[in-house]
């Protein structure tokens, strides 16, 4: 008889066993084993009416697996049921104990990284299964799966849609709002002046004391025709400033930071994240490099802590070491309640680089040095205001030199922000300073962007819609379900994602929106907390949202197709223009009795060859004619661009360059020309 230990990824169980010794035998669930039925009222795999009472079924394919990890459980002495930290993993774990019949020789052992002495002191701690978080997973599923399976029908129904979700449907409104922000918003027109010295550049901000805003041209010549070039230096103010150190990762902000720095989409970032967690070889041992990397706190076990204040004063000085820091707002520490670290910050990047994939290595880099950025001392840097004056009109210039660089020692590739340098005006003789050219120069005010992946997440974390297992499987459902296109990283809403929320809004409107999803997420936490009954919950929404449901069924007005005025050459029926997965095509009204489908003669206007997938750059346009660069391979390849690309390397990182505003410029570094 052994001991067995049941994990959810087959890629643990080499690196777990090895730490376990011979006595215990470590197999995998590979994820779930049961789901919901699709039977039943609805297909919901719920009976309704039973409290809510949920059907489980083995998911399709996994028999074989069920039937293995039984005769595993048959031969063993006792189980140890080692799924991931979180809500999900709990409630693997209770299917594995439900399904297998394991009955009481069991434990529940949760580790947050796979190094030896981590997984050898959780065996030492074990657990029963938390049935809060059990039912706090099982009401978030049967939540989900009645707002899907009821929406879902309806949207394929009435619009085209192919599915609409508890957190899906209210990203796409974000998504759709901003987008209708955009297209209503006038920009309105103001200028700048700003004088050009041989070494410095400063803007005009006031009139005798008082903020100055210049609305027009005339505005604008009428004080350039009052300016001299001499200025006056009315006031140097210095001061040492500090910029604190970072926090370190969680799940949301390090899907962030790699979009913007590494270029990652959230998939990918979790994807690696992944491997990186669940253990590698690096030459004579197998081990996580990371820790858990679905988690929403940004706490630092005091080992590590310690480990890392060593490591600091050993290389870079007493000076560096820094302290810890607290986010201000409370977190929710009933999931994976650590934040996303290396193991060992003595497994810098560059000792196990020859051991990873290129984006291994990138990924597992900006982690190491956030976490040990986060442990550094602050920044400290001397910012200067230089105030100038010229007959009423105050000019001023800001910048500041690094005096200290703390963290930036091991984080500075990953700032956004880079400093101003002002001149020594210590060395000015006089008080008088002379620009060289005095300028004005037009602006007009803009919109709030649209969303990339990266604000889209930081947005909904605000929120407080979504948790972070569901992030990155948000943004992939809302591009495969085509309710957006990605132009230049950022969401553009597709006429179908316009149609689906607009009908969405008609009739859910108070289910369907931030503050009801953000109480739901809190409402969810509090059954985890065993603060909630689950069913009560269940009741309460499904009473106010299947009314709703049955109305939308009865009275929402199928989306009409728009007749050509032609008819079809095989049947005789009205041509109608349709949308969809691939935009707008004319077919038969008549469908699906004829499927007929009018092929377009349509110019392709072919650019050079896609540098990601060797398809074709062409032009295409968006459902308002706007002109935009795409590839011929859509979706397999989702090249695009607002601006045309160039068949040139980019010189500084191989990157495409494109042409804007008469200048080359990279998409994916900040080179132009």
């Amino acid at each position: 008889m052994t001991k067995l230990v049941i994990v959810e990824s087959p890629s643990k169980i080499k690196t777990i066993e090895k730490y376990l010794g011979k006595d215990y035998k470590v197999v995998s669930s590979k994820g779930h084993i049961r789901d919901l039925a699709t039977s039943g009222k609805f297909g919901l795999g719920v009976d309704v009416a039973n409290n809510f009472e949920p059907n489980y079924i083995t998911i399709k394919g996994k028999g074989k697996v069920v039937s293995e990890l039984k005769k595993n459980v048959k031969n063993s002495e006792m189980v140890y049921l080692a799924t991931d930290p979180d809500r999900e993993g709990e409630a693997i774990s209770w299917h594995l104990y439900d399904a297998l019949k394991i009955n009481d020789n069991y434990e529940r052992v949760v580790f947050n990284e796979i190094t030896k002495d981590v997984i050898k002191n959780a065996f030492k701690n074990p657990r029963k299964i938390d049935m809060d978080l059990v039912k706090s997973q099982e009401t978030r599923r049967i939540l989900d799966r009645i707002i899907g399976f009821r929406l879902s029908k309806l949207m394929q129904r009435k619009t085209g849609g192919k599915s609409a979700g508890r957190v899906q449907s209210v990203a796409l409104k974000l998504i759709v709002d901003r987008e209708r922000e955009i297209e209503k918003f006038e920009p309105e027109e103001y200028w700048s002046i700003k004088a050009i010295f041989s070494d410095f550049e400063a803007s005009l901000q006031k009139y005798h004391g008082k903020k100055i805003e210049i609305k027009c041209i005339n505005e604008a010549e009428e004080i350039e025709n009052k300016l001299s070039k001499s200025f006056k230096i009315e006031n140097i103010e210095s001061k040492e400033k500090k910029k604190t150190s970072v926090i370190p990762f969680k799940t949301s902000t390090l899907q962030q930071v790699a979009s913007r720095k590494l270029n990652f989409g959230s998939s990918k970032t979790m994807r690696i994240a992944q491997s990186l967690y669940e253990g590698m070889d690096i030459g004579s041992e197998s081990v996580g490099l990371i820790t858990y990397m679905r988690t929403d706190s940004t706490r630092i076990s005091n080992v590590f802590i310690e480990d890392t204040f060593k490591y600091i004063k050993d290389n870079y000085g007493s000076e560096y070491v820094g302290y810890v820091k607290k986010e201000k707002k409370a977190e929710n520490i009933q999931d994976a309640h650590e934040c996303i670290r290396p193991t060992s910050i003595y497994r810098t990047p560059e000792s196990i680089k020859k051991y990873l994939s290129n984006d291994e290595f990138k990924l597992y880099s900006l982690i190491y040095y956030r976490a040990l950025a986060s442990l550094m001392a602050d920044a400290k840097a001397l910012s200067t205001t230089i105030t100038l004056e010229n007959n009423g009109y105050i000019f001023t210039a800001s910048g500041s030199v690094k005096i200290f660089d703390g963290y930036l020692k091991v984080y500075n590739p990953y700032e956004d922000s880079e400093d101003v340098k002002l001149p020594d005006f210590s060395n000015y003789k006089t008080n008088i300073i002379v620009a060289n050219e005095i300028l004005k120069e037009q602006h007009f005010t803009k919109p709030l962007p649209r969303f990339t992946e990266a604000s889209l997440i930081k947005e909904m974390e605000n929120l407080g819609i979504g948790r972070p297992s569901t992030y990155a499987k948000t943004m992939e459902t809302l591009k495969l379900r085509n309710y957006v296109n990605i132009i230049e990283k950022k969401f553009f809403p597709t006429e179908i994602g316009f149609d689906t929320n607009d009908k969405l809004q008609e009739f859910f409107s108070n289910i369907i929106n931030v503050e009801y999803t953000a109480k739901m997420e809190n409402d969810l936490d509090l059954i985890a907390e065993s603060k909630c009954i689950g069913t009560d919950l269940l009741k309460q929404f499904y009473n106010e949202f299947e009314p709703l449901v049955e109305d939308a069924f009865s009275k929402m007005k199928k989306k009409e197709a728009e007749e050509t005025g032609e008819e079809c050459p095989e049947c005789g029926h009205p041509l109608v223009k349709r949308n969809g997965r691939y935009g707008e095509f004319i077919a038969c009204s008549n469908y699906p009795n004829c499927k007929y489908i009018k092929k377009e003669e349509e110019k392709i206007v072919e650019i050079m060859d896609c540098p990601k997938c060797g398809g074709k750059i062409i032009e295409k346009k968006t459902r308002k004619g706007k002109i935009f660069y795409g590839c011929s391979n859509y979706p397999k390849c989702k090249f695009a661009s607002w601006d045309q690309p160039l068949n040139e390397k980019c010189p500084n990182c191989n990157g495409i360059l494109v042409m804007k505003k008469e200048k080359k410029k990279c998409l994916d570094c900040d080179y132009e020309s």
